[in-house]
């Protein structure tokens, strides 16, 4: 029932495949950007250890010379799509220390996640650090907005970045909008790690930042660590009791998952295993700065909009 069910929502949403052109036309005056002529003033060998930063690069006009993960790019970025040219660095775990120091970069740009690194690669250019994950806390949105604007800043495309961010808020006002005319319901948003164990996104987060930005409410109030997530057994779902929330599952990557799911005896007893009262929506990661967070905001809106 629960796969009949997906599949049945994942065909009338239609999330990634049935946009009509207006929203298509949306989505790429928030996300296209020409690529302008190279300075001579900016780093032009750009390696990147994350892949925030890297889908950052690409409407300030640049494109990274490598990056780490790259063969897992259309598996959780997506989009915007990363040029064929780019050099893979290997696993963002362990890093190819051989590859980027053959890459000879004339900037790293990296997270407090390589903090451990930092002594060689200062050694081998200069270093660009982002700290929108960390410790400190706060609201991530924001975070990535200013994280936007500092990037843009070391290499020289500030006026870029302002278009995009400039873009990035008529789409997301869009999108409240669009969500304004509907009575959207309560959503808790899940990944599932087994059949017992979720991932619920909440307080700081980015999902839950961009719920916010568009009107929505997060049916899970509690604030869960500096990435925006708490790790429970599925059993706490039924701590919601509003009857309108729905449950969004972002598509898991072992897909073994949902049918463990379907006939766990716990998951059948939750009011969330009935019909229309959970999605499968497709994933967006959620570590990720403006960009994701853009496509969050359209899937979210999309599927809201149609089941609303």
């Amino acid at each position: 029932m629960l796969e009949r069910r997906s599949d049945s929502i994942r065909s009338k949403s239609a999330l990634e495949g049935a946009l009509t052109r207006r929203r298509l036309l949306a989505l790429s005056a928030a996300l296209a950007l020409p690529v302008p002529a190279a300075r001579a003033a900016s780093p032009q060998r750009i390696a990147c250890l994350d892949y925030g930063l890297a889908s950052t690069l690409l409407p300030l006009g640049l494109v990274p010379d490598s990056v780490t993960s790259l063969a897992d790019w259309n598996r959780w970025v997506i989009e915007p799509a990363m040029p064929k040219e780019v050099i893979d660095l290997g696993s963002s775990w362990e890093i190819n220390m051989e590859a980027l120091v053959a890459r000879k970069p004339d900037l790293i740009l990296t997270t407090v996640y390589n903090d451990a690194l930092l002594p060689r690669l200062e050694k081998l250019a200069p270093v660009f650090r982002a700290t929108v994950y960390s410790d400190e806390g706060g609201d991530i949105l924001p975070k990535a907005y200013a994280t936007t604007r500092a990037l843009a800043a070391r290499v020289e495309r500030q006026a870029e970045a302002e278009a995009f961010l400039t873009r990035a808020d008529a789409f997301f006002d869009a999108c409240r909008e669009r969500l304004a005319r509907r009575r959207a319901p309560p959503v808790a948003m899940v990944s599932f790690m087994d059949a017992r164990h979720m991932r619920i996104y909440c307080a700081p987060g980015l999902y839950h930042n961009v719920l916010m930005r568009l009107g929505l409410e997060n049916a899970w109030k509690a604030t869960g660590n500096f990435w925006g997530f708490e790790t429970l057994g599925i059993e706490n779902l039924a701590k919601i009791r509003n009857p309108d929330t729905r449950l969004l599952i972002f598509y898991p990557p072992d897909p073994d998952i949902m049918p463990k799911l379907s006939a766990s005896p716990l998951w059948q007893a939750l009011p969330f295993s009935q019909p229309g009262r959970f999605a499968i929506l497709p994933g967006a990661l959620m570590f990720g700065l403006v960009n994701e967070a853009l496509r969050f905001a359209r899937i979210i809106t999309d599927y809201l909009e149609q089941t609303a």
